[in-house]
């Protein structure tokens, strides 16, 4: 492989990824609102939606490991670091490569953010079940005739410590 043909399929994978994170930072946003305004309606299209664009970023990255598999390169920071200096010496797709770094970050602050507002959410789900679950079995008492009984009459002849 040359270094230009190279190059320019490098350049191409930057813009479709930072396209992509362009995207993806929008729909988190979206699905940020969404999960604080509770529109679990709405909410399932904009998890399907994210779901697409992950993927359209997946296949970009598979492409550019490609890349680094066609040059005997190691398929992580390293290896992709070799291939922009070998097929960009001027280091015009560094900076472009950089934002998309910056900008992948930043889709996994907000998805961590998204995340936490889920388990939160559903902390305080399981929170109010186990309360409505638990009084009602605190309640419920068996009658001499084996039947429920509310009301918990009784008297404590020991207790032990």
């Amino acid at each position: 492989m040359d270094p230009a043909p190279c190059r320019e399929q490098m350049s191409r994978l930057i813009a479709e990824e930072s396209t992509g994170l362009a995207q993806l930072t929008g729909l988190l946003e979206h699905e940020h609102s969404l999960l604080t305004s509770g529109d679990i309606a709405s909410l399932q299209a904009a998890i399907n939606e994210r779901q697409r664009c992950v993927g359209r970023i997946a296949r970009v990255d598979e492409e550019r490991q490609a890349l680094c598999r066609a040059l005997n390169l190691p398929l992580n920071a390293k290896g992709l670091e070799r291939l922009l200096r070998w097929c960009d010496p001027q280091g015009s797709l560094s900076d472009r490569w950089a934002e998309c770094a910056a900008a992948a970050a930043h889709c996994r602050m907000l998805n961590d953010r998204n995340s936490a507002l889920v388990s939160t959410q559903l902390h305080h789900v399981r929170t109010r079940l186990e309360t409505l679950l638990q009084s009602s079995r605190d309640t419920l008492t068996y009658r001499r005739n084996g039947a429920y009984g509310e009301d918990a009459v009784g008297r404590v002849l020991a207790t032990e410590a």
